[in-house]
């Protein structure tokens, strides 16, 4: 599934905005930067309301939520020095398969980014990584988790929650499985001839949060509602609990 451009405005993403920085709420399926499957992106979009935009981060694709962009080099500078010295409190939900109770649980597990984009645990070649877990809401097959990554790795929660066996649900590459309605909803019956299709069509990983320091050193708190998708998603799995 992809997201379109002309179907997108800036105004209906921004979450916060000053003269220095812009904060938006990813949509899932549109990449933050420019990629060889799809040219359109995130940081395009936001060039046609500020055409000096950078990118101080970057979510997964199939991610969804706050992703924050500076508007000249040196506030880029200010909020990369950040990131780079874990300065930066970082928040997503994931709903995952199974159930689970954490209690600010860490993983402390180095993970290793191979050349064909999949990563792994590896205690001698991995770059360090930590990950807090903590049990939002318990459903009958599934659990939503809070998620606190103190490093920066790619894939990492994906792969600390997998290494939990609490792998995102619809997260493939990394042990997850689709939900389907059938799976969770008694009594359910499907259509003749009607081939069922999962509830959501990504991996249920949203950026919730962010803290970070202005260019003046205010703590700057940002918080991304829901999409669409994975409030339907939480409905239904509230709903047949």
């Amino acid at each position: 599934m992809a997201t379109t451009l002309k179907k997108l405005s800036v105004s209906s993403l921004v979450l916060w905005e000053d003269n220095d920085f812009i904060a938006v709420n990813k949509p899932p399926f549109l990449s933050t930067l420019d990629d060889r499957v799809n040219p359109q992106n995130l940081l395009a979009l936001v060039r046609t309301h500020c055409e000096t935009a950078q990118a101080c981060h970057r979510l997964d694709k199939d991610t969804s939520g706050v992703i924050v962009f500076a508007k000249r080099p040196e506030a880029y500078r200010h909020l990369s020095m950040q990131f780079e010295h874990r300065k930066v409190e970082k928040v997503y939900h994931a709903i995952v398969d199974g159930v689970h109770d954490f209690k600010q649980h860490l993983v402390n597990a180095p993970i290793l980014a191979a050349p064909d984009g999949v990563v792994k645990i590896s205690k001698r070649d991995g770059k360090p990584a930590q990950t807090y877990f903590t049990t939002l809401e318990v459903y009958r097959q599934h659990t939503l988790i809070e998620c606190r990554p103190i490093t920066g790795r790619m894939h990492q929660i994906r792969v600390h929650l997998s290494l939990l066996n609490a792998s995102i649900t619809g997260d493939e590459q990394y042990g997850g499985k689709p939900l389907y309605l059938s799976a969770i909803k008694r009594g359910f019956n499907l259509k003749k001839f009607t081939e069922e299709q999962p509830l959501m069509k990504r991996m249920a990983l949203h950026a919730k949060s962010l803290i970070f320091n202005s260019m003046e050193d205010i703590p700057v708190t940002i918080e991304a509602p829901y999409p669409k998708d994975f409030q339907a998603i939480i409905r239904q799995l509230e709903t047949n609990r």
